[in-house]
């Protein structure tokens, strides 16, 4: 399919159709969600497969032996064989979690306790959010292990020479963000999973903001372990996934302890499950499961190449937009092909929070704060940045609501072009 083709076949008011939140208004005005990277909205298809389960087929999975144990199991497994396919994997290699962080802290304790030993390192970068730098931090002060971060340039991409330089040190491990939540920058995952494999160090990728939206495939990416939300891609909270290979799964110690993880136990010891079973203790998160499948059944329905160009536009016009006015400063790449869909942004003269405020005054959602990367903050010099986030319901009109709502802001602090 061509790019004409793609946007002239891409019905985003049909799309904007099945979100029932997108008709509500908001202090008198039109809702204008673009907030997305903290969150995304649900469709109905999704809330009608989280009611369905509860109202036809709620039962325990994985014990009973009646219809509905059966029925629940069946959806529940069908749920992960759907987002393993969605990353390219095998269903036995995808575990489910809450979320990103509890996959990422699933890697740090469950691998990391047991391959790394003081002296060792790991690599991560500045543009890490907080969820992918402090279980790491935890693990040094248990293991002795050393901590190396890459930075960034003054445009907001990573520093590919101080990688380089970093890989030289033989890292265990080299963790890095998929796409950065604040930058928007895309990075070259595949080139640098290759590079860390040439060194002996596995390879974890947070892939919170970038599963939602484009095409990502684990075999291509080459990645050891790859953790991301159901959350932000139109799935409930309490839901997400872990990748990893399956051997390293299957050398892994388990995470949690408990029920259903077991194939024996006795006084003094227990035998492990088979993956990925081993790693989810307890009764799971049936409902959110199940309907993390139909999440993955809608955005596949739309099409990922179609959302990341869909995305891709909308970006473009926001940096166009926000590009003209001088009392604006913008962080992150400027081409929109290089970066995946959110603009952080600031006033010269006005507080994000203030800004954040001001908009919800006129309907228009968006984030203000660190955002949870408080390591970018400190290399930005700055406190916190207002955010701009999209994704496949939102529309060019909705950018360019939301960029002229930036005057109240100037009505309300007067306009600033120093």
């Amino acid at each position: 399919m061509t790019s004409l083709q793609t946007q002239l076949e891409y019905d985003v008011e049909a799309i904007r159709a099945d979100f029932p939140i997108l008709q509500r208004c908001v202090n008198g005005h039109p809702l204008v969600y673009l907030d997305n990277a903290a969150t995304s909205q649900k469709p109905r298809q999704v809330i009608d497969a989280l009611v369905r389960y509860y109202e036809f087929t709620n039962a325990n999975v994985h014990r009973g032996l009646h219809t509905l144990a059966e029925e629940a199991t069946e959806a529940y497994e069908s749920a992960r064989a759907k987002v393993a396919r969605f990353i390219g994997a095998e269903p036995e290699s995808v575990v489910f979690t809450r979320n990103t962080t509890e996959a990422i802290n699933l890697v740090a304790y469950a691998w990391g306790l047991a391959n790394l030993k003081s002296g060792d390192r790991v690599v991560l970068t500045e543009m890490e959010h907080h969820s992918n730098i402090v279980p790491w931090q935890l693990i040094a002060r248990l293991t002795g292990v050393q901590l190396h971060y890459v930075p960034f340039t003054p445009e907001g991409e990573l520093d590919m020479e101080a990688l380089d330089d970093a890989l030289k040190l033989e890292p265990k491990l080299v963790t890095i963000v998929h796409v950065s939540n604040v930058l928007g920058t895309m990075n070259p995952v595949e080139e640098i999973t290759r590079k860390a494999h040439a060194v002996g160090a596995k390879v974890l990728i947070d892939g919170a903001q970038a599963v939602p939206h484009k095409p990502v495939d684990v075999g291509q990416i080459g990645c050891d372990f790859y953790a991301f939300s159901g959350h932000k891609m139109l799935a409930p909270t309490g839901i997400g996934a872990l990748y990893a290979r399956r051997e390293l799964l299957e050398e892994m110690p388990p995470f949690l302890g408990g029920g259903s993880m077991i194939r024996r136990v006795t006084h003094q010891f227990s035998t492990w499950a088979d993956i990925p079973t081993k790693f989810e203790a307890g009764t799971p998160n049936i409902a959110d499961g199940i309907a993390f499948g139909a999440a993955v059944d809608y955005l596949q329905q739309v099409g990922m190449e179609a959302i990341q160009q869909h995305e891709q536009q909308l970006t473009a016009e926001a940096l166009r937009l926000l590009e003209d006015e001088e009392d604006i400063v913008i962080y992150g790449p400027r081409d929109a092909r290089r970066r995946c869909g959110l603009v952080s942004f600031n006033f010269k003269h006005v507080h994000p929070h203030d800004v954040a405020q001001i908009l919800d005054a006129r309907g228009i959602a968006i984030r203000a704060g660190h955002h949870c990367c408080q390591l970018i903050m400190r290399r930005l010099d700055l406190t916190a940045t207002a955010r701009a986030s999209f994704y496949l319901y939102n529309t060019v009109e909705e950018i360019r609501t939301f960029v002229q709502a930036l005057d109240d802001v100037r009505k309300v602090f007067g306009k600033y072009a120093g």
